[in-house]
């Protein structure tokens, strides 16, 4: 049946709710340009401004994995378990989270992302490994996923073309925060996937894509709903991200703390939400009787990262590259750092070469920030707090700018948990 693309707009327009026909209809089209970038920007503002209900996120949904292919891991000889994370400052999770749920017996496909503003992409962090490569073919997928367990690469063109087309639109027309189109955007790109269990971390807070926790709620109910309604075990945290995860935030400075974290040690906070991940993804796959954070300290979740390493290129013994330029920035008062804000430090670093402003631009694998104390630490006045890194002085200045309100320093500070709350179906 064909459909009007003016009559689904008005449809929408008018607080109706488009009919599965409808949907069917406009996704398919717009992937085939029959539907024009106008027409679906007016459709996208209309969702944003009145919503969808869960059949019609659910139908949306559906028609965006259908308009390409979807991959199955039915054939491998162990479960499979994902997690995505909304993005935020400092968020290296993935890279210890993957070999270490691998090493637990769970295989791990991850398919991640780039960068994009003041959030970092799993992608460039591991592009600072010397000879580590993104792409691979679903048949070297398949294959590293039933020898080493994990895998993180770039996803393939033919997972859910409709979304890919569709979020570069939203980008440009001031409709990437509608929840609907958030959720179907993520959700379909993982149910296309094929995982058999998925974990949702949902960060909320001012370095998060979500600032208010009660919007981060309503998107990890969203997706937790779509995944289930999928026949995907799925399970959303929403987890604290007005502090950066971690002391870094850029490329080879991330890499460098997750083999730390490896390696059996780390900052805590990484060690917390890496574990607490790995609960989830392990319960959801049927494994309980195996407690992560044994395999952090035995060496097995190294052994893990080192083999998913080697297989994509990469050289797990090679020197990290290091930014032949720092600036310190000292505190300027003594007392408790009380506030240190993710999202300046995110534009800190994305300011120093971290990220980039537009997909096609390059980023610098040295360039971030380094953090020397986190909130509810004592610091005294000259004490150094960050450390800026770059290929180039001259980016400084700018950096400094996104910081300039920053740091608070007072006699006190109120610690809020990590984890904040579990969203199941």
């Amino acid at each position: 049946m064909s459909f009007d693309a003016v009559d689904v707009i008005r449809t929408k327009r008018d607080k109706g709710e488009l009919s599965d026909g409808q949907i069917d209809w406009v996704i398919d089209a717009y992937t085939k340009g029959a539907v024009a970038d106008e027409q679906m920007s007016s459709l996208a503002m209309a969702i944003l401004l009145n919503g969808m209900n869960r059949r019609e996120i659910a139908r949306w949904t559906a028609a965006m994995i259908a308009s390409g292919e979807r991959m199955d891991f039915a054939k491998l000889s162990r479960p499979t378990a994902d997690k995505h994370s909304t993005g935020g400052v400092g968020d290296k999770i993935t890279l210890p989270l993957a070999p270490l749920v691998a090493a637990c017996g769970v295989a791990v496909p991850q398919l991640s992302g780039r960068g994009l503003g003041h959030t970092g992409g799993t992608l460039d962090k591991l592009e600072s490994i010397p000879g580590w490569r993104a792409a691979l073919s679903n048949d070297e997928m398949m294959r590293q996923l039933e020898d080493v367990g994990a895998v993180i690469c770039a996803a393939g063109d033919g997972l859910a073309p409709a979304d890919k087309k569709l979020y570069a639109l939203r980008d440009v027309t001031g409709t990437v925060e509608a929840i609907p189109l958030i959720a179907s955007s993520i959700m379909s790109k993982k149910i296309a996937e094929g995982t058999g269990a998925l974990v949702l971390d949902v960060k909320v807070g001012t370095g998060a894509f979500m600032k208010d926790l009660a919007d981060a709620r309503e998107l990890a109910e969203t997706m937790v709903a779509l995944g289930t309604d999928a026949g995907v075990k799925t399970v959303a945290l929403l987890t604290e991200m007005s502090v950066p995860l971690g002391l870094t935030a850029g490329n080879a400075l991330e890499v460098r703390e997750s083999v730390e974290v490896l390696a059996g040690g780390g900052p805590a906070d990484v060690i917390e939400l890496t574990v607490a991940l790995a609960t989830e993804m392990l319960a959801a796959a049927g494994v309980t009787d195996i407690d992560p954070a044994t395999k952090l300290q035995d060496g097995t979740a190294m052994d893990a990262w080192r083999r998913m390493i080697a297989a994509q290129g990469g050289d797990p013994d090679a020197e990290l590259p290091v930014a032949p330029e720092q600036h310190v920035v000292k505190a300027t008062a003594t007392g408790v750092l009380s506030t240190l804000d993710a999202l300046a430090v995110g534009v800190a670093a994305w300011r120093l070469g971290a990220g980039r402003a537009r997909k096609e631009d390059p980023v610098s694998p040295v360039a971030g920030v380094e953090l020397h104390a986190k909130p509810g630490d004592q610091v005294a006045e000259g004490q150094p707090l960050l450390t800026l890194h770059a290929d180039d002085a001259t980016r400084f200045d700018r950096a400094l700018e996104s910081l300039a309100n920053a740091i608070e320093i007072s006699d006190s500070y109120t610690p809020t948990p990590l984890v904040i709350d579990r969203i199941t179906a």
